[in-house]
């Protein structure tokens, strides 16, 4: 969706800003200053914007933990909305490079890094991933620079799996693969399936980039993908047992 034009915007905000000076009748108690101006100059819209990659993946991974059901869900550096919300009827324990100071019953924050996770090999019954791989090694976190850095995540991610174990990976999916420095990498469908080949692909849900081609579509088709230059891919792989 784009958004209004800015300075047709700034002509509204000021129009608005006169008329409540001029009107405020009996609600002296909340005074209008212009020491106190916050212009929002972009959501004067028809529908509320939303970021479809954020809003989807988390929605999807949270319906997958349900079913999972398990004791205790790990999360590995995702986004604090899902693991705060989760918190609230599974125990989550979070692990971030840059572990977050957040009190919340059910969830705890804990330091880790992606390359060396404090977990032993098979031990992790139920965790995510999700929207994190991608970064890995191109410093925008001030981590270390390693153009293998997320090969080398993906692999410990694999090691520390449980056997008949649920790994929830997101990342973004294109339909080709490319470094967008030093904000992300793409990767394709064909790419991802490659790395965790050693494991069984449960679910594979795409969050194509426009609306009208759906919210999560569940096994899109390859026409649909190659559409794709930056879309979300959700996948959950499951280790053997």
């Amino acid at each position: 969706m784009i958004n209004p034009p800015v300075p047709k915007n700034c002509l509204k905000y000021l129009s608005d800003y006169i008329y409540l000076v001029k009107n405020q009748g009996s609600r002296r108690e909340l005074k209008i200053s212009l020491r106190d101006l916050y212009p929002i100059l972009n959501e004067n819209t028809n529908e509320t914007y939303f970021d479809r990659h954020y809003i989807y993946h988390t929605a999807w991974a949270a319906r997958k933990v349900k079913e999972i059901d398990p004791k205790k869900h790990i999360d590995i550096s995702s986004s604090l909305y899902f693991s705060g919300i989760i918190s609230a009827f599974i125990p989550v324990d979070i692990y971030d490079f840059r572990p977050p100071k957040v009190e919340l019953a059910g969830l705890h924050s804990k330091k880790a890094d992606l390359l060396k996770l404090p977990f032993k090999s098979g031990s992790l019954e139920s965790f995510s991933c999700m929207h994190v791989v991608e970064h890995i090694g191109l410093g925008r976190y001030g981590e270390p620079l390693d153009p293998d850095g997320d090969l080398k995540a993906m692999t410990e991610l694999k090691r520390v799996v449980a056997s008949g174990g649920s790994l929830l990976f997101v990342v973004p999916i294109g339909f080709r693969s490319k470094i967008l420095f030093n904000a992300h990498r793409i990767y394709t469908y064909s790419q991802v399936i490659s790395y965790f080949s050693d494991l069984i692909l449960k679910e594979f849900v795409l969050i194509p980039e426009k609306s009208e081609d759906g919210g999560l579509v569940k096994g899109p088709s390859a026409k649909l993908l190659r559409r794709q230059n930056y879309a979300c891919g959700c996948f959950w792989f499951k280790k053997q047992q």
